[in-house]
């Protein structure tokens, strides 16, 4: 014979019991829901990658001290900076290879940015200096390579190496971007005074430095 105490704890549970599965179904309802709107929201094709196109490295090569042109095919980013920075990873990248020509640990990371600016106007004879930028937004332009301070405390010591890898940036940056004529570095985004001890970082390059020795010792 079942008491009437058990008989209403049996309704109780019974009626905790339906509770407790109509909040499951409807938690399971809610996380299906959820997991086809992430479904839905995930990209259907894959990122696009940059095309691969033809650059122009002035490599250097420390047996004679001389700069040569290689063309080399390599995906590049439209924007300018970012291209320079892709272009220069890939000169540095040589450099940092087994049996390079030009010897420098640190490979492509070793660029952190680069910037493009209207370049500084030159200075006419009698004329006072003027470190103001050219007004022209379609003229000759400067690129600021940002170096890691890695790279720098890395690299060779000597005035003719360092002097090598700052005149095959230039002619890098110019024979790919006809615009850049003129190069500043910094190393970690501050004014240094040398590359390794040696090579001037305080002063602007001209990419005509890099043409002129281009083939011929620096």
């Amino acid at each position: 014979m079942i008491s009437r105490f058990q008989t209403v704890l049996f309704c109780i549970l019974l009626a905790a019991s339906i509770a407790m599965g109509a909040v499951l179904w409807h938690l399971r309802d809610r996380a299906h829901q959820r997991l086809v709107a992430g479904e839905d929201s995930a990209p259907t094709s894959a990122p696009q990658v940059a095309p691969a196109e033809q650059a122009t490295l002035l490599v250097a090569n420390d047996a004679d001290s001389s700069m040569l042109d290689q063309v080399q095919s390599l995906p590049l980013p439209q924007d300018p900076g970012a291209r320079a920075r892709a272009i220069l990873g890939r000169l540095l990248d040589l450099y940092a290879a087994p049996k390079a020509t030009h010897p420098v640990p640190g490979g492509a990371a070793s660029v952190a940015q680069v910037f493009l600016m209207p370049a500084q106007a030159e200075n006419q004879p009698g004329q006072p200096q003027s470190g103001a930028p050219s007004p022209s937004a379609t003229g000759p332009e400067m690129a600021v390579v940002n170096l890691t301070s890695a790279f720098a405390a890395s690299h060779p010591s000597g005035i003719e190496t360092e002097t090598l890898t700052l005149l095959s940036i230039c002619g890098t940056l110019h024979a790919n971007l006809p615009r850049v004529t003129q190069v500043r570095f910094l190393v970690d985004g501050r004014s240094r005074p040398t590359l390794a001890g040696h090579a001037d970082l305080t002063r602007t390059y001209l990419a005509a430095e890099a043409d002129n020795t281009e083939g011929q010792h620096p």
